[in-house]
């Protein structure tokens, strides 16, 4: 239905797209508490950073595409140097069908924020949501057939298979957000048939603390990162490098930040501000990692608790760490922060370019 389709909506109008959107706006503006109850029910996050990420996110991505939406389609005047008397512009065009494989860290904002993007580039779109996210994936469905038309847009809902099955056909363009690993088995797709492709992946974001760092900032802005998600976001803090004789304030401020955004007067943890761990398979592999730090002489200086029965872990902080362990090779996904420490500001470096390369980097420093 989509390729059929697909010639209709890409002579769209500015107009027309603009309308689409609206209604896709509209959609989501009316489903505000649903859409927080469902990425609830599924992930467990804090209800402030659903309407944050999951709801207003969305919102403010939608407008953005609408108020911009004119200007990025207008042709783009180059020179050419063929000959002095030829004209040439560049003309964006569609790329025709679109597959949007959604993660489970933000099931709604990386699939209803792709989609918007797609929608206002004259597309139509094949949406998945992550197959641990049922509930939001029901209303994302309520979403989808109020805005859009079948031939549009259409959403599918499954496991591996379904994803497996649908990279089979002949899209035109590719979005996808998830691992490195599974980054790879989509491009590798998605050049059997020469779509063009979007891959938002992960990767292990190192924070550089140099030696005149505000400690009390870094302790805050990492205790929040963690916090946040329970520290399963793409771009989330995942080590960090520092002098040796910064050590023991950081620890003693991250310990203090922790303190005062998680836990009670009674100094019990306030449960409904954590979010846990996304899955039994996902909490196995973080505690394997942690386990294997602490084997190989790392040690817990700050939290170090993880409740297998709600799949939650407090924020930690391990100090000790080594290049050689587990933690060290792969992406966290997870509230432990792993210290490393370094002489001069070249070993650091050297550290970090000797890694594939991050998604994000953090430096710290006056």
């Amino acid at each position: 239905l989509q390729q059929e389709h697909q010639w209709t909506m890409k002579t769209t109008t500015a107009d027309e797209r603009k309308a689409k959107l609206e209604k896709l706006k509209a959609a989501v503006e009316a489903r505000g508490d649903e859409i927080v109850a469902a990425v609830q029910q599924d992930t467990r996050k804090p209800e402030e950073e659903i309407r944050i990420t999951e709801y207003l996110g969305i919102m403010g991505n939608i407008q953005k595409n609408i108020d911009s939406l004119e200007d990025w389609m207008k042709p783009v005047e180059v020179a050419t140097s063929l000959n002095p008397d030829d004209r040439a512009k560049i003309v964006y065009e569609a790329r025709g069908v679109c597959l949007i494989l959604g993660p489970w860290n933000f099931p709604l904002g990386l699939t209803l924020g792709p989609l918007a993007a797609a929608v206002a580039a004259g597309n139509c779109c094949m949406v998945k949501l992550s197959d641990l996210c049922p509930a939001t994936a029901r209303v994302a469905a309520d979403i989808i057939n109020e805005a859009f038309e079948e031939n549009e847009v259409a959403l599918f809902e499954g496991e591996v298979d379904v994803a497996t099955a649908l990279l089979e056909l002949p899209f035109n363009h590719i979005f996808f957000t998830g691992s490195t690993r599974v980054g790879k088995l989509v491009m590798a797709a998605a050049a059997k048939n020469l779509a063009t492709v979007t891959l938002e992946l992960g990767g292990k974001s190192p924070v550089f603390v140099d030696q005149d760092a505000d400690l009390q900032k870094v302790a805050a802005d990492l205790a929040a990162a963690k916090q946040f998600n329970g520290g399963q976001a793409c771009i989330c803090p995942d080590y960090l490098l520092i002098k040796d004789e910064q050590q023991a304030e950081l620890v003693r401020e991250f310990q203090a930040r922790v303190q005062e955004n998680l836990y009670d007067e009674n100094g019990q943890i306030r449960k409904e501000s954590i979010s846990q761990i996304v899955n039994d398979r996902n909490f196995a592999r973080v505690k394997g990692l942690f386990d294997d730090a602490l084997a190989k002489g790392a040690h817990v200086a700050v939290g170090g608790v993880l409740e297998e029965a709600d799949r939650t872990i407090h924020p930690t902080l391990l100090t000790d760490v080594t290049p050689d362990m587990a933690i060290m090779q792969e992406e966290i996904f997870a509230p432990i922060v792993p210290v490393m420490t370094y002489e001069t500001i070249d070993d650091a470096v050297a550290h970090i370019a000797g890694r594939d390369k991050p998604l994000a980097l953090y430096i710290y420093s006056d």
